[in-house]
């Protein structure tokens, strides 16, 4: 089981490390993963009873662990970055005025600030001056000390460690020289004295904490804003909603919402929990959850998801995900553990960081005896150990990934992909081959009519027979024919019959007609004339003939291509990753379809277990595979492939078989994974790269490398101020994914019914001016009054204008009737 803890006083990646590392030694833990930028970690356990042996671990490493209670989100304690920066501030700025004060009494001289005469000539003076001024930015910034000195004596040094050392030292040399000068002046040795007060590290300690805080100030603010995406989510919820019960409409707390709960929408309301439409129409915003920038249509029967919202409509809903369950908590989730998981990538870092504490520590102390012993001076091999251990901050080196993730995972949010891991998001840069599943994935994954030819009837009448014949079939393509039929009259059949694996038949007006497959026909003894060329290659064709043998006409259908299909296959190619559509499809088929798309290679006839050892064959081949599929009958196929990308609805999210979620359902979010993939890798290698090379020159230079040949040191304040914006700058550098937009492919979308010969008659659309509508309700009723007479496809009500819009060929005094009927004013 996984059980997730908070873990406090973790300041840098040596830290995580320890944590871990204790963590995993304990009886009972499997594995355990520290997030350091949202300070949790997941431990992977046989059971909760080995909680207390983890707090316990975790506690003698200096550290403090808190089991998280189930059913409790851990979301909202990541985002807020409002108390600590808070505590910070106050800190930086009294910190700051205790410095300049310092500053100005130790450096004012050297530009011209009047300086009491009393400063220069009694020494002892000016250094408890210094002193004391010094001690308040010690208090202030205690937490260092209390924190480095505490994780040095469970010998795991870390950040606080380096910084508490390295100021300590400063502070007790210029402690000790109080007592020297003190005793120099007893003795009337003034010139001791002096030279022991124009050398102390006062201003070198306060400096040091100072800007150690400033830095910390700016990153923990950055920080802050890597959890926009998570906090946008989390926004999107409404804090009510409006349900039915016992007949009354109440308004309760989201939180509130029980299952089969009658859950009330109105225009311009976010949708608060997943569930069914029981009644109303309404046009919903989805792009919050799946990118999409066109409102969708929802009616009786359809599934709405919480967080969306309804732009214009009424709708009633049963409530069937509540709480942690919606579509929306998901994706949170998700985010989240994407976010804290680490990529494969940044195990080098964590391998590196486990041990550079105590390697800068031993490096400081060589340098210090090394020059101690050259010089002979105190002073200046003090100066060269400071400066080492101030400089070789680790943060920068712990950060460069886990930010780029997280801000990488929030960004793919933002745009509809949602990646389970962080491995998932590092292992999609490296893919050179996309295999396309066909049905629901390339295609629309219904039938629609492709293609009308004529023979003994004209289009219009072999439609209008068609429609009859295949009004009672429940066969996918005689959906396809009612739906290019829509709002075409035809006649009704008598003794109806299907034809088993041939076709059906059917009476109309006393004669009986036939219509099915090739088989049926040459049964019946109908000649077919030969298709011509432009019939969809990849289509499916239903032949009608009369009972006395007379060929009448062939429709065709087709699975067609998804308007995008093309435009994402031509992405794909541009960023040079070779496209395979996979498919059970007969070659002929299949090839015909991959041409239209623009797919180039094609696996056909693959029965539905068969696909992963397709994908197998591919990964054998020496190919880093990306599988794209629905998640559900692809699954095998999905877990084969190096990462498994399934599209999702939105509300159905397939995350067992599945790495990458794309909500909206678009090919093209294939595309924009990977260039978001390889976006956030690109800068995590700036970040690891700014990191090693920050301390690889830093600390040789704050070692006195430089000064045998240029007399060139590091001061530690300079040293202090670089190790600070290191950070700030890793942080910075990764929130720069905030903003990536993947690059616009020029492709035109494909018309899904290209080769159809049936002229469209023109629609004619009547605005009807109506009185007596004040709601949404009365919106509903006129509407559905409306769609009620013959001939209306649609009718949309504007209350702020008082009219409806309807679309048909309906007659105007039954439009009129039928609104008066429902109790409304018809104006004009």
């Amino acid at each position: 089981m996984k059980i997730r803890f908070q873990v406090t006083g973790m300041t840098c990646a040596a830290c995580s490390a320890r944590v871990e590392k204790v963590t995993r030694q304990t009886a009972g833990v499997n594995n355990a993963e520290v997030n350091l930028l949202a300070n949790t970690m997941v431990v992977e356990a046989k059971d909760e009873n080995v909680i207390p042996a983890i707090q316990k671990a975790v506690s003698d490493a200096g550290y403090g662990a808190i089991p998280e209670m189930p059913g409790k989100k851990a979301a909202p304690r990541q985002a807020p970055q409002e108390n600590p920066l808070k505590e910070m501030k106050t800190r930086l700025i009294a910190s700051a005025v205790f410095l300049i004060i310092l500053m100005y009494f130790t450096m004012g001289h050297m530009v011209g600030l009047p300086v009491p005469m009393w400063y220069h000539h009694n020494p002892l003076m000016a250094a408890l001056l210094q002193f004391f001024l010094t001690l308040p930015v010690v208090y202030l910034n205690r937490v260092y000390y209390s924190r480095g000195l505490k994780a040095l004596w469970h010998r795991a040094p870390n950040m606080d460690s380096l910084i508490a050392v390295g100021s300590l030292a400063a502070l007790i040399y210029g402690a000790a020289a109080l007592f020297r000068m003190a005793a120099a002046m007893g003795n009337g040795d003034m010139e001791t004295a002096h030279q022991y007060g124009e050398n102390l590290y006062f201003e070198s300690a306060s400096m040091i904490l100072t800007l150690i805080t400033l830095g910390k100030f700016l990153e923990t603010r950055a920080k802050g804003k890597t959890g926009d995406a998570i906090r946008a989510l989390m926004d999107l919820s409404p804090k009510t909603a409006t349900v039915r019960r016992d007949g009354v409409e109440t308004e309760v707390a989201v939180e509130d919402v029980r299952l089969g709960d009658m859950v009330i929408v109105r225009s311009g309301g976010r949708i608060p929990v997943d569930g069914t439409v029981l009644s109303g129409r309404a046009s919903v915003d989805q792009s919050a959850l799946t990118g999409e920038s066109v409102p969708v249509e929802k009616a009786v029967g359809d599934t709405v998801a919480a967080a969306t919202i309804n732009t214009e409509g009424y709708l009633e809903f049963r409530a069937d995900k509540v709480g942690e369950d919606t579509t929306l908590s998901q994706i949170i989730r998700m985010v989240e553990e994407a976010g804290g998981s680490k990529a494969p990538i940044a195990r080098l870092a964590d391998k590196i960081a486990g041990v550079f504490v105590p390697v800068v520590m031993g490096i400081a102390l060589i340098a210090f005896a090394v020059w101690m012993i050259a010089k002979g001076d105190l002073e200046f091999a003090l100066n060269i150990g400071i400066s080492v251990l101030v400089i070789s901050c680790p943060c920068a080196l712990g950060l460069a990934t886990p930010v780029a993730i997280m801000v990488g995972t929030g960004r793919g949010a933002r745009m509809g992909l949602l990646f389970k891991n962080a491995e998932a998001l590092e292992n999609l840069h490296k893919v050179d081959t996309v295999v396309v599943d066909k049905t629901g994935t390339l295609t629309t994954g219904k039938p629609a009519v492709t293609d009308i030819i004529p023979g003994g009837l004209q289009e219009v009448e072999l439609l209008k027979l068609a429609a009859a014949l295949e009004e009672k079939s429940e066969h996918p393509f005689a959906k396809a024919v009612l739906e290019k039929a829509a709002g075409v009259d035809h006649p009704q059949a008598a003794n109806f019959e299907t034809i088993p694996g041939k076709g059906v038949s059917g009476v109309i007006e006393g004669k009986k007609f036939f219509g099915g497959n090739g088989r049926l026909m040459e049964e019946l003894g109908v000649r077919i004339p030969a298709l011509p060329d432009s019939v969809d290659a990849g289509g499916t064709p239903l032949h009608f003939a009369s009972e006395n043998g007379i060929y009448l006409g062939t429709i065709v259908a087709a699975d067609v291509l998804k308007a995008d299909s093309v435009a994402a296959v031509a992405a794909m190619k541009k960023m040079h990753l070779n496209v395979v559509m996979l498919t059970g499809d007969n070659e002929k088929t299949a090839k015909a379809i991959a041409a239209k798309a623009g797919i180039d290679r094609v696996i056909s006839d693959v029965l539905p277990g068969d696909k992963a050892g397709a994908v197998e064959r591919l990964r054998k081949e020496g190919h880093k595979v990306v599988m794209v599929g629905d998640g559900i009958n692809d699954a095998p196929a999905l877990v084969t492939a190096d990462v498994g990308l399934a599209i999702g609805n939105g509300t159905d999210i397939a995350i067992e078989s599945a790495d990458v979620v794309l909500m909206n359902g678009s090919l093209m979010g294939v595309g924009n994974a990977v260039a978001l993939s390889r976006a956030t890798i690109r800068n995590i290698r700036e970040n690891l790269f700014w990191a090693f090379f920050y301390n690889c020159l830093g600390i040789p230079v704050a070692a006195g490398a430089l000064y045998p040949a240029f007399r060139i040191l590091l001061n530690p304040m300079i040293g202090a101020a670089a190790m600070s914006f290191s950070s700030v700058f890793v942080v910075s550098n990764a929130l720069r994914l905030r903003f990536f937009k993947p690059k616009e492919i020029a492709s035109k979308p494909i018309n899904n019914v290209e080769h159809t010969t049936i002229k469209e008659e023109t629609t004619m659309k009547t605005v009807i001016h109506v009185e007596g509508m004040m709601c949404d309700h009365c919106k509903m009723h006129v509407e559905n009054a409306c769609k009620g007479v013959a001939g209306v496809t649609d009718a949309v009500v504007d209350l702020a204008a008082k009219n409806v819009t309807v679309t048909g060929d309906a007659d105007l005094a039954a439009l009129k009737a039928a609104i008066t009927e429902a109790g409304y004013q018809v104006v004009d």
